[in-house]
């Protein structure tokens, strides 16, 4: 049942995924002007906060507890409360939670808004250099390699670029993986985005593994960008 007159309003945030500049001022005032805030980790997000000096009431949502909170945060919204939904770094929903209580609230008819900013998957997409349009995220592979390689069937006829997101200590063996399933293929390893460290690696998947190979220690949010198996050197599907 949906109501007439929606009164509160579930406020999507995209927060920095390293530089704290790239909070825009929009998300800067949905979290100052939320009655709540929404998060994945409330020690996280409270650190991003504080450092802006914004105090507000966090309530945690992850994969563990979405769904047993979700009864009180729609009925908190319904009462005309304003939720801001963050993750703890970047864009809402992808690959992150929040997409129950965004499918509540819209079931109910209540407002939605984003806050459009920083997405991790945007900035190792058109950094990569690969086609960027089309284009599929597919989040996560799994981490056990049996089913990590059946993940990576599923996307190997595709004939365009693939946006991967993959753990510092997974991703030598889920590039090697992928190399094995998918073909030498052209791709980007983007590593600590927007961060200090920043660095972008590119070449083939057995090339990028064997770089990585080489160091004793890989740190950082990993986005692993892939070509499809129809792609010159000319930027072109062929």
């Amino acid at each position: 049942m949906t109501v007439d007159s929606p009164s509160g309003k579930l406020v999507l945030v995209a927060t920095p995924i390293g530089n704290l500049d790239d909070l825009s001022p929009r998300a800067r005032e949905a979290l100052e002007t939320a009655d709540l805030v929404a998060c994945e980790d409330t020690r996280r997000t409270g650190r991003l906060l504080a450092r802006l000096g914004i105090k507000r009431r966090l309530v945690s949502l992850h994969e563990h507890n979405e769904r047993a909170r979700l009864p009180r945060l729609l009925e908190e919204l319904e009462q005309g409360q304003t939720i801001a939904l963050v993750s703890d770094a970047g864009t809402p929903l992808l690959s992150d939670p929040g997409f129950l209580l965004t499918r509540g609230a819209v079931e109910r008819g209540l407002r939605v808004e984003p806050i459009p900013g920083p997405s991790a998957v945007l900035a190792a997409l058109v950094v990569s250099g690969l086609p960027p349009y089309p284009f599929t995220f597919a989040g996560f592979p799994p981490p056990k390699s049996g089913k990590r390689r059946r993940f990576y069937e599923r996307f190997a006829e595709l004939d365009h670029t693939v946006v991967y997101f993959e753990s510092p200590h997974r991703v030598l063996a889920s590039l090697k993986d992928a190399a094995e399933v998918l073909g030498e293929r052209q791709a980007v390893v983007a590593r600590e985005l927007t961060k200090l460290h920043e660095e972008v690696l590119r070449g083939t998947l057995s090339e990028l593994a064997e770089r990585l190979a080489e160091r004793s220690v890989i740190r950082g949010e990993i986005a692993l960008v892939v070509a499809a198996s129809r792609y010159d050197a000319a930027g072109k599907g062929v």
